[in-house]
C-alpha cells in the first residue's frame, strides 16, 4: 500500500484530505505540525508528502528544503494559500515537485496525486551508491572501496533494500515485510533479522573504514554516511 504524509495544520482540511485518500487506497499519516511532519519525513519512508507551507513550529518551505538538502527526494506536493508567482517558483525552485492553491477541488489533488505516484520512487534503479560502497543489481555484485564483497542471497537482498532505502529509517517490520515476505509471522522474525543484520555489518562495515549500517536501537536501522 503506498503512503502519503499529510503536513497540515488545518485539522479540517487535513481530515478531508486523510479521507479522500484513504477512500484511494493510500495508507495516510497526518502531522498537525511542521516539527512533527518534519520528523515523519526524515524518518519514516512515503511515497508522497502533502506540506502545507504556512505551518506553526516549522515552516513549509523550511521542511523541504531541509529534505532536499539531506537528499530525500520523495515526491512532495506543496498546498497553499499564497497565489503569487514568487512563492511558487520559491517553491518549485526549492524542489517541490508540484503544487496546489488552496481553495482547490479534492478530484484535482487526487489527479495530481496519480500522477506523482506514476512518476514514482527511484525503486527500479539497478546500481546503488553510499560513500565507497557500490551495489550492481543486474550483476548481483557489491564493492567496498576497491574490495569485493562476498554476501549470500539473503545478505544481498538485506542491502539492496537498505540501499533503496538510504537514509530512512527501516524497522523489522518492514524488513519481515519485504525481504523475508513473512508479514503475518505468528513469531517475531527479529532475532533472524538481527543475526543476519550482524553478519552483513561485519562484511561491509570493515574496521578502519566509516560505519554505513546504523542500529536505531528499538526501532530498527538506517542505512547513511555518518551517524542517524
Amino acid at each position: 500500500m503506498l503512503r502519503v504524509l499529510v503536513v497540515e495544520d488545518e485539522r479540517k482540511l487535513a481530515d478531508v484530505l486523510a479521507a479522500a485518500l484513504q477512500a484511494e487506497r493510500y495508507d495516510v499519516v497526518v502531522a498537525a505540525t511542521g516539527e512533527e511532519g518534519f520528523y515523519r519525513a526524515n524518518a519514516e519512508l512515503f511515497d508522497l508528502v502533502l506540506l502545507d507551507l504556512m505551518l506553526p513550529r516549522r515552516s513549509g518551505l523550511e521542511i523541504l528544503q531541509t529534505l532536499r538538502q539531506r537528499r530525500i527526494e520523495t515526491p512532495v506536493l506543496v498546498l497553499t494559500a499564497r497565489d503569487g508567482v514568487d512563492d511558487r517558483v520559491r517553491g518549485l525552485d526549492l524542489g517541490a515537485d508540484d503544487y496546489l492553491v488552496k481553495p482547490f477541488a479534492l478530484p484535482e489533488l487526487l489527479a495530481r496525486v496519480r500522477a506523482l505516484m506514476r512518476r514514482g520512487r527511484p525503486m527500479d534503479a539497478l546500481r546503488f551508491k553510499a560513500a565507497d560502497l557500490e551495489l550492481d543489481v543486474v550483476a548481483r555484485r557489491v564493492v567496498r572501496g576497491d574490495r569485493l564483497v562476498d554476501l549470500t542471497v539473503r545478505e544481498f537482498e538485506l542491502l539492496e533494500y537498505l540501499l533503496r532505502h538510504q537514509g530512512h529509517l527501516v524497522s523489522r517490520e518492514m524488513l519481515a515485510r519485504d525481504v523475508w515476505k513473512e508479514p503475518r509471522r505468528a513469531t517475531p522474525l527479529d532475532n533472524v533479522i538481527d543475526v543476519q543484520m550482524a553478519r552483513l555489518r561485519r562484511k561491509v562495515d570493515l574496521e578502519g573504514v566509516p560505519r554505513l549500517i546504523h542500529t536505531v536501537r528499538g526501532v530498527g536501522f538506517v542505512l547513511r554516511e555518518g551517524e542517524p
